[in-house]
């Protein structure tokens, strides 16, 4: 079943959809959760709570991209629980070393004017990860939306953990580059 059909299926208001859709990105979702909480039962709390989430936006909502429409439902529901769990206990802290690694890069001063324009530079950082090359938009985004440690992207694109790390680093020196040259930072 394609994801037009399902998402037909929510419009409809037919509960299979809940189940159709949970066979085909149950695997997808859980992975998103596991890879921010490491812990089978939450990211199964997780995955559930977006399969309701989801019957509570369809309708009205319409997602053009159904699998990154759940991941980033199934990813707030995995941020949220563990803020509010202790942080070093779940993940390894893998959520706090990738936000660490971007600090540094997006660091701006607090100044109103500029709390106003987040909005704008979403769009500047959203433009700059959609003009990298494929390998690189995907390993970046692995790391920063998906929180997958460095060694399973290396794995994943059989690659070296090194080879990984200096991607992303010259990636957000890219960034970084790019924000200061639109005057972001």
């Amino acid at each position: 079943m394609d994801d037009r059909d399902l998402i037909r299926l929510f419009f409809k208001r037919d509960e299979s959809a809940i189940q159709k859709t949970s066979e085909k990105y149950g695997h997808y979702c859980f992975t998103v959760a596991w890879n921010i909480l490491f812990d089978r039962e939450d990211s199964e709390e997780c995955v559930n709570d977006t399969w309701l989430k989801t019957w509570e936006l369809i309708p009205p909502q319409r997602p053009v991209r159904f699998q990154y429409f759940l991941a980033k439902i199934t990813r707030n529901f995995a941020l949220n629980r563990l803020r509010s769990e202790t942080r070093e206990k779940r993940g390894g802290g893998e959520y706090e070393t990738a936000l660490e690694e971007l600090e540094y890069t997006l660091h701006t001063d607090s100044d109103p004017q500029k709390e106003l324009m987040a909005a704008e530079l979403a769009k500047a950082v959203n433009r700059f990860v959609k003009g990298l090359p494929e390998r690189e938009r995907n390993i970046f985004i692995r790391r920063y939306f998906y929180l997958e440690t460095p060694k399973q992207i290396a794995d994943r694109y059989a690659i070296g953990t090194n080879n990984v790390s200096v991607i992303l680093n010259r990636t957000r020196n890219r960034l970084k580059e790019m924000l200061q040259k639109e005057g972001y930072l």
